[in-house]
């Protein structure tokens, strides 16, 4: 039901939502909860995780101060659908069915319907068609892309966010329910801020941003040649991470002002890493690392990072579920991260295992990856010499500066050939090269470290029924391998078929 649509059925228009009551007026003794994600932030954009810029992201920052920080934080699917859904199911891609951009299988519970059931009222703001399909993703209250819209900007005004964020919170309180807002802005997805190519999509009808990143202010990532055209649109990028920053403010704000704010369990992280090469829409560190913020009053110790343990996006649900109070579905491959934040118990997890299927425009690259705090190893199925990676980074001035850079650099020459055809398998030592540079897969120093990690992967495969398997058993036997791609074409064509259907 879209927003306005369910206000009217409850008789109130938007100008009788005035607040009133206290806090004490809040939905018995269940917690709230809202997920704040931003769309394509790399782990180190906020300053509170090391962003060099200062003022980058004071909102994110104060969130951090107030709450615990994760630093082994990751997402399982480093791209936009099939990961918020593996946020709310708590399973692989493969496994909850929407691989790429599809929707999830119909057999497959989802933390709005569980929460459903426990009596919560259930929001989104932005990001609404990136859960399908609607009946399991059945939101009570809908402030969608046209409902967040400056001009034509999408999901990108903080005015309208915490207009829309106050108007679901009044809902709440009248209602009587403790709800689950997921509260998702749409920066710093590209087109970045100031680029001629937001300019060209939507006009000059834009939210006004506090501040622009200067060129010589941005911090290069070292994963990518520090040169003039892609120093220009990183400081594009980091002016739409302040503008995020702004976003995720404004529903902090809405939270404040509703007098929510003490019984509410917050979440912030991102979808996936910076929408540049060797970070979003594959397997690598900055692909899946992600910024992870917690803050729950009288739960977590303000000022709190934890440094050590290994989470990922598949634990949401089930520790939203813990925090309401929830029974936990079975099936679930992730589990409650809630011990953490009180530090009870024994976290045990020593990898984090991500995938990769396919792009927004059903290009098939599958990849499998498995890292420790400090390993990395990567499969790449799609890798024979000839395919090419093309994404929505491929067509950014970044990359297509780095092609024409190659003709006379030769260390970007082969970080282009990298990126574009890869390799069947990467394995890095990330405390000696945190930005993957030097791939160590045929080093006889790592040789037992490959061997133990091929060996997780494989256990894992295994134990999720994902159909790579005996492709990454053989991984070594090129007809093995182009048997599996062939099957992985015509799977994408099916779930395409599915996903039609079910929209029609």
């Amino acid at each position: 039901m879209r927003r306005r649509r369910f206000l009217q059925t409850l008789g109130w228009g938007a100008a009788g939502l005035a607040f009133s009551g206290d806090s004490a007026r809040e939905s018995g003794k269940k917690p709230n909860l809202l997920l704040l994600t931003a769309d394509d932030m790399n782990f180190d954009s906020p300053g509170c995780c090391g962003n060099p810029i200062p003022d980058i992201t004071p909102r994110i920052d104060r969130l951090a101060a107030e709450g615990i920080r994760f630093d082994q934080a990751r997402v399982n699917i480093s791209v936009c659908q099939p990961c918020r859904q593996s946020l709310l199911t708590g399973r692989y891609a493969v496994r909850h069915g929407g691989e790429g951009f599809h929707p999830i299988l119909d057999d497959v519970p989802t933390l709005v319907e569980e929460l459903k059931k426990s009596g919560y009222l259930n929001g989104i703001l932005g990001k609404e068609k990136h859960y399908k399909p609607d009946a399991k993703f059945a939101w009570d209250y809908i402030a969608g892309e046209k409902d967040l819209a400056s001009g034509l900007g999408i999901g990108r005004s903080p005015e309208r966010y915490r207009e829309t964020a106050l108007e679901f919170f009044q809902i709440a309180r009248k209602t009587g329910k403790p709800f689950f807002l997921s509260a998702n802005a749409h920066d710093p997805h590209r087109p970045f801020a100031g680029s001629a190519d937001e300019l060209k999509d939507w006009g000059r009808e834009l939210p006004r941003v506090e501040r622009t990143i200067k060129p010589e202010e941005a911090a290069v990532p070292g994963f990518l040649p520090d040169i003039p055209a892609v120093r220009a649109e990183i400081a594009q990028y980091y002016t739409s991470v302040h503008r995020c920053d702004q976003v995720v403010g404004a529903v902090l704000d809405a939270l404040d002002e509703a007098g929510f704010a003490e019984n509410t369990l917050v979440l912030f992280l991102s979808d996936n890493g910076m929408s540049f090469p060797f970070a979003k829409a594959n397997c690598y560190l900055n692909s899946t690392k992600t910024p992870w913020i917690v803050r729950w009053p009288g739960h977590v110790k303000p000022g709190t990072v934890n440094r050590d343990d290994l989470i990922s996006a598949i634990d949401v649900m089930p520790g939203f579920l813990e925090a309401a109070g929830c029974s936990v579905p079975k099936g679930m491959d992730g589990r409650s991260f809630l011990s953490l934040l009180e530090a009870r118990g024994r976290w045990d997890r020593e990898e984090i295992f991500t995938e990769f299927h396919e792009t927004s425009a059903r290009r098939r690259y599958p990849m499998r990856a498995v890292q420790t705090r400090r390993f990395g190893y990567i499969v790449n199925f799609w890798a024979d010499g000839v395919t090419i990676m093309t994404m929505d980074s491929t067509g950014g001035m970044s990359f297509r500066t780095m092609r024409e850079a190659a003709q006379s650099d030769l260390k970007i020459a082969r970080r282009v050939e990298l990126f574009s055809r890869r390799v069947r398998e990467e394995f890095y030592d990330f405390a000696a090269d945190p930005n993957g540079l030097d791939n160590l897969i045929g080093d006889p120093r790592y040789a037992g470290e490959i061997r133990r990690l091929r060996s997780k992967l494989e256990d894992h495969l295994a134990g999720i029924g994902d159909p790579a398997l005996e492709a990454f058993r053989k991984r070594d036997d090129p007809q093995a391998v182009a048997a599996f791609m062939e099957d992985q074409r015509t799977r994408s064509k099916a779930l395409a078929e599915r996903s039609r259907r079910r929209a029609g």
